[in-house]
């Protein structure tokens, strides 16, 4: 992870170039843009954004955590009031996913701005604590739109929990519409039960 400084950024051009394209060109160029569907044994959308992480604004890449498993969460905005109780036991169990060598990873179309500001005025008020991971900042959807779940209407992106292996492989997806949400406990189960598969 890179850090951005004060007064920089990815430019727009930059981004563009540097992120995986969704689809190929198409030579009609009425045709709208259709998402990919990913398929699990298969290998992981690589992505790069901006993102709010222990602090600061910082550039992530997928590839920044190859040779760890990465658990890569989904959800359609900071201040919904589901996503609110479902970081916050993320963070809880943040120590976890550590100890069994997983990042954990939150994506939204919010700002990283957006992300800051919900870190110092939410967050902090359910754990005591700031977000131990990275919240990357998917404004234009195009991560979203490679993982499948950007909602094109609503300018978000839907609840959506992707398990990536060392080798970049996704192993499980789980994807639920906004009012439900996630149970992290069984995203560890999971996540341990691919690890023995892995192991023996």
């Amino acid at each position: 992870m890179e850090e951005i400084k004060a007064g920089c950024g990815i430019p727009i051009d930059s981004q563009e170039e540097e992120t995986t394209k969704l689809v190929e060109e198409q030579p009609n160029n009425n045709l709208k843009e259709e998402q990919k569907m990913i398929k699990v044994g298969k290998p992981a959308p690589n992505f790069k954004a901006q993102a709010f992480y222990q602090g600061k604004f910082v550039n992530v890449s997928l590839d920044d955590f190859k040779g760890k498993w990465v658990y890569l969460c989904f959800y359609p905005g900071d201040f919904t009031f589901v996503w609110a109780t479902e970081i916050a036991a993320v963070a809880v169990k943040n120590k976890e996913f550590e100890e069994l060598g997983a990042q954990v990873l939150s994506c939204s179309a919010d700002s990283v701005f957006t992300h800051k500001v919900w870190n110092d005025n939410e967050l902090s008020k359910m754990t005591g604590e700031d977000i131990p991971f990275p919240m990357l900042s998917d404004q234009n959807g195009e991560i979203g739109k490679m993982y499948g779940i950007y909602n094109e209407e609503a300018g978000t992106e839907t609840r959506g929990r992707f398990i990536i292996d060392p080798d970049g492989i996704v192993q499980g997806f789980e994807v639920l519409t906004p009012p439900v949400g996630r149970n992290v406990s069984e995203g560890i189960r999971q996540l341990k039960a691919f690890q023995h598969v892995r192991a023996t």
